[in-house]
């Protein structure tokens, strides 16, 4: 399959006038099977991102939201009165759950509610057709979902401060909804990340396993290795190193330090995304 994704929201915006800056992640996906919106940011610059990059966001067939945190989904609302219609949203059973960000740890209370902002029967009544699943599947000839990731690797621990209410109080959130986009090329896997909460070498490795590939002709996006531990951050990029990645892009999550570090390993293979990048394969 052949692929273009342009990149509509991201932490960063340079060198392209009129573009926006949000902490937040959008993707517009081209395909020989349609177009899709993978995740829309936190809202209210989505649509003028898309309007300056000239990606038609009504030629979407669908939107695909990589898990339920509200700077991936925050613009879910405006995209879907913007459609103005009926759209499938992909996403993972627990898309609606509530959850929170703790960045103190002698907090007995979270500050920040880190979910959807909307209720379910708001974005429906809007057009949203929600398709919910854990599966690893196909939502278009050549187009996969990584559907819930298994967590297999001993470093990858994930963001403490990312919490859910439980019985026992508060605990970690496991976030078990992340999921990524796998599209195989003739060049290797084609992958793109939300933020990979899963843990990017645990992503990686399923998508190849289940594709039957071991190559990557590109991988970007929010690699989630700015807030986690020194530990998982240094195993990870010494896991990454092994694998036959041919292209690496990162952004949102991923901290400029790490970023700067991935760039002194993988020299002209690296892309620092920002608004406005594009990868094709």
């Amino acid at each position: 399959m052949k692929v273009k994704a342009t990149v509509l929201v991201d932490n960063y915006a340079f060198g392209i006038n009129g573009v926006l800056a949000q902490h937040g992640w959008s993707v517009f996906l081209e395909t020989d099977q349609g177009n899709y919106l993978l995740d829309t940011g936190a809202g209210k610059i989505i649509i003028q991102n898309a309007h300056v990059l000239g990606s038609d966001l009504t030629s979407i067939r669908g939107i695909i939201l990589s898990h339920h945190h509200h700077d991936h989904t925050g613009g879910l609302l405006e995209v879907l009165e913007y459609l103005k219609r009926p759209v499938v949203v992909y996403a993972h059973t627990d898309l609606f759950k509530d959850s929170f960000k703790d960045s103190d740890s002698t907090r007995t209370e979270p500050m920040n509610h880190s979910g959807i902002p909307f209720k379910r029967e708001v974005l429906e009544s809007k057009g949203a057709k929600f398709d919910l699943s854990t599966e690893f599947r196909s939502i278009a000839p050549g187009l996969f979902l990584t559907g819930q990731v298994p967590r297999l690797t001993a470093y990858e621990k994930g963001d403490i401060h990312q919490v859910i209410r439980e019985a026992q109080g508060w605990v970690q959130d496991p976030l078990q909804d992340d999921l990524s986009v796998v599209i195989p090329t003739e060049e290797g896997l084609f992958v793109i990340l939300g933020c990979a909460h899963a843990g990017i070498v645990n992503t990686l490795n399923f998508a190849m396993k289940q594709m039957h590939e071991d190559r990557i002709h590109t991988v970007f996006g929010g690699t989630h290795l700015g807030p986690v531990g020194e530990e998982q951050r240094e195993e990870s990029i010494k896991a990454l190193r092994t694998m036959k990645i041919a292209r690496l892009g990162v952004s949102h999550c991923t901290g400029m330090k790490t970023a700067v570090k991935l760039a002194q390993e993988w020299g002209d293979r690296f892309v620092f995304c920002k608004v406005g990048t594009v990868f094709e394969g």
